[in-house]
Formats: structure tokens, sequence, C-alpha cells
């Protein structure tokens, strides 16, 4: 069987999502790192974003479905939930990051401390701050949405949690992010668990020293 292939930059939270559930799955995989914007990214995402994903003849774009075609291919237990219910719990909560708290809570946060270090700036504090309230919000949503269950689409680990933890470590490297995070129960005892993960060790690794 061909070896299977991811493309983006190790730092990127989806990029740390998708490995994760390659190492959940136990699917051996490679990591390619890619340039965000460059005409090689483009001639393998017209949009742009990361990751992608190669497998022999399957080429693969966005992190929802990436996601479900690793799950499929690798052993061990299932990332979807058992349940009808429990499954579209976990597809909204998907939905919900991808589409609402990774821009709260990422792009419109967390990158506004990233991306100027990368151009040797400093970052616009004021800036930062008139974002800390939308991030603030969205930290307490996800906090509610573990409330009374183990895993955000019930008791077992899912995909999901996969695409919390990531955004979860990246907004907690920043003083209001930390904090925000501190504030949590629920949210806290389940990203507690998720960085216990051997999947999480090896996808953040990046981050060590």
């Amino acid at each position: 069987m061909p070896q299977l292939v991811l493309f983006g930059p190790p730092q990127s939270s989806y990029v740390r999502t998708a490995r994760m559930i390659c190492i959940e799955k136990s699917v051996p995989h490679t990591l390619e790192p890619l340039q965000i914007g460059t005409d090689a990214h483009a001639a393998l995402h017209p949009w742009k974003r990361v990751p992608i994903l190669h497998h022999g003849d399957v080429k693969l774009l966005e992190t929802s479905a990436i996601a479900r075609y690793i799950d499929e291919l690798g052993s061990g237990p299932s990332l979807l939930p058992a349940t009808a219910a429990a499954r579209a719990t976990m597809e909204q909560w998907i939905s919900i990051l991808n589409c609402y708290v990774y821009d709260s809570v990422v792009r419109s946060y967390a990158l506004k401390y990233i991306l100027p270090r990368f151009r040797g700036q400093d970052p616009n504090l004021e800036e930062i701050r008139a974002n800390v309230p939308a991030m603030e919000r969205d930290i307490a949503r996800l906090d509610a949405a573990y409330a009374g269950r183990a895993w955000i689409a019930g008791d077992a680990l899912s995909l999901a949690d996969l695409f919390v933890a990531p955004i979860v470590a990246t907004v907690a490297m920043f003083p209001e992010g930390k904090a925000a995070i501190a504030s949590t129960k629920d949210l806290s005892r389940a990203f507690e668990q998720l960085s216990k993960r051997d999947s999480f060790a090896q996808a953040h690794a990046v981050f060590a020293g």
C-alpha cells in the first residue's frame, strides 16, 4: 500500500488534527512541510489551505474529509460515535469549530501573536485586546459543550475532540487564552485527558522546548 502523505506546516492546528487521527488509528504517514501561500501550495490546493492528503490515487482537501478517510482506513476503535444523535453532535461541533471557533480563537486572537513574530514585528496588543472577548466567549461555549459528558459527543473520544485539542493548545500559548482556559472546568478536564494521549504528544512535538 502506498504511504499516506500529509502536506502542510506542522504548526498548523488542522495539520495537527490530521496527524493525531493518523496516530490514533495507527495509520503510517509522512508529513511534507509546505510554505503557506506559495505557488507550490496553490498547485496542491486552489484555496491555499492545509492539510492536503495524498494516498496513492486518493487526493483530498478539507480536514473533515481527511479525518473521515483516515478513520475508515485505520485500525482500532472507530472515532465515529455509535448512535445517530452522537454522530450528529460530533458533526455539529466539527462544523462549529471550522466555521466559528477557529476564527475567534485562532485567526482573530492567537495568530495576532504568532504572525507578527514570523515577520520580526511586535504584536499589536490593542488589536489583540479587542479580540479577547470573542475568544473568551467561545472558550466558554466549548466548556459548556463538555459539561456532563466525558467527551464532546458523549462517552467516547471522537473526531471532534481531535479538532478541539490543537485549537485549545494554540490559544493556551498566550496569556489571555491561558487564563480563559484556566477559568473552565469541563474543557480543562477534557484537554488534560487529550494532552496525555500519545497522538497529542507526537503531533505537538514541534512546540517542544
